[in-house]
């Protein structure tokens, strides 16, 4: 081999070692991207598949009651609580009002518990009469409040129309679901039973400073 031709192969041989780093940082760059798009694909999955078992776990565990009046008597009326969640939860006021009241007629203290998937009832045919007099016909609603997992929930109320006549119940039926679903009574202290108040009566007026108490809107059953 002559001498131009070695002199010719060196040249091209140290320009490729030349080029070597510079060929293995675009290497080094394209399976970056590649690998980054992979990872980005994996995190949207991962975030899809968190979504939806979140979604799941809310679906099963966030406490939820149905509340149905029934008639069982000219005289007598039994409320019937239901959950239909998992949760189990501490049942703590009963309230009942007909739609033309800004707030309830009655409420029932309760302190009891309330397995998830089974049903509490209560006989209230006196207090029923009590909120609906000896004639009435229209809509009556009933609403829970309720501790669950260490929070206190307030259900949306409950319609069913009734028919009193001469103070006997001649009918008592659903009629509509609620909009909405528990929501939470968040707030503490004094501040949390002001919301109290205000929330269970069906969002009414603001309170001002000179109204009464609470206490005396509320008419309790015999």
């Amino acid at each position: 081999m002559s001498l131009p031709a070695i002199n010719s192969f060196r040249i091209s041989v140290s320009t490729l070692v030349t080029y070597i780093p510079l060929i293995a940082t675009v290497v080094t760059c394209l399976f970056s991207v590649i690998l980054a798009r992979a990872t980005l694909r994996y995190v949207e999955a991962t975030d899809k598949g968190l979504a939806l078992a979140r979604e799941e776990f809310e679906r099963e565990w966030t406490p939820d009651l149905h509340i149905k009046l029934e008639r069982i008597s000219a005289t007598e009326a039994r409320v019937i609580v239901t959950n239909l969640a998992k949760s189990s939860v501490l049942l703590q006021l009963l309230q009942l009002r007909k739609l033309s009241h800004a707030v309830p007629f009655e409420r029932c203290r309760l302190n009891d518990p309330l397995v998830g998937g089974m049903t509490w009832s209560q006989e209230m045919g006196r207090r029923i009469l009590a909120c609906t007099e000896q004639d009435f016909e229209g809509p009556i609603a009933a609403s829970m409040t309720f501790y669950a997992a260490g929070r206190m929930f307030r259900t949306d109320w409950f319609r069913s129309h009734i028919v009193v006549r001469d103070g006997r119940i001649l009918t008592l039926e659903p009629s509509t679901m609620p909009a909405r679903r528990v929501r939470v009574i968040e707030r503490k202290g004094p501040e949390r039973r002001r919301e109290f108040v205000q929330d269970i009566a069906g969002d009414a007026a603001p309170n001002k400073p000179d109204n009464k108490p609470d206490e005396k809107f509320f008419v309790t059953g015999a």
